[in-house]
């Protein structure tokens, strides 16, 4: 035995002294499943990897938006993951993708609408009386919106004067700071 050992060691190549080792003592089939799963986890862990940084892109690309879950739970305490288990934080990773996706999709469906919205506004005021379009309906961040209303008050409402008028953004803060109390 102590002969097939040092014969190992004067090898240049590692996995031939894992192919001795093996054949010594009769561990192929242990040694293979273990492979096997180690291959599998980390397979899984770049599938995860990936499907992460796709979920992050996809928030990288539209930001300002709100009410969208961008999140990336964890399955637990530090540990191992074994290989079901990484399968099912890649499943439901992937869910939460293809859910996102589909949300943006519908999200910018109706941004687009909106938008449209506001050109038909724009052209034709008179038709979309007392209509008003936020920022936040045309997926732009701010405070600004659109409200089509009469030029002049209800002279203007009587002769059919109508006009889009573009908000001029955020209001200020209304009156000074509280003082601050107890010190």
């Amino acid at each position: 035995m102590p002969e097939g050992v040092l014969k190992i060691e004067a090898s240049d190549s590692s996995l031939q002294a894992v192919d001795a080792l093996e054949a010594a003592f009769g561990v192929g089939s242990e040694r293979i499943d273990v492979l096997t799963q180690r291959r599998a986890r980390q397979d899984l862990r770049r599938q995860i990897a990936l499907l992460e940084k796709r979920l992050g892109e996809l928030f990288a690309s539209v930001f300002p938006r709100q009410g969208m879950d961008w999140t990336v739970g964890a399955i637990g305490g530090p540990r191992v993951l074994g290989v079901a288990e990484l399968e099912r934080v890649r499943d439901a990773l992937a869910a939460r993708f293809r859910e996102a996706q589909a949300e943006l999709g519908r999200r910018g469906q109706i941004e687009e609408q909106n938008r449209g919205l506001v050109e038909a506004m724009i052209a034709e005021p008179q038709r979309y009386r007392w209509v008003r379009v936020s920022n936040q309906d045309v997926g732009e961040p701010g405070c600004q919106h659109w409200h089509s209303r009469p030029r002049w008050g209800i002279l203007g409402m009587l002769l059919g004067w109508w006009r889009v008028k573009l908000s001029s953004g955020c209001p200020l803060a209304k009156g000074p700071r509280p003082q601050q109390t107890g010190t």
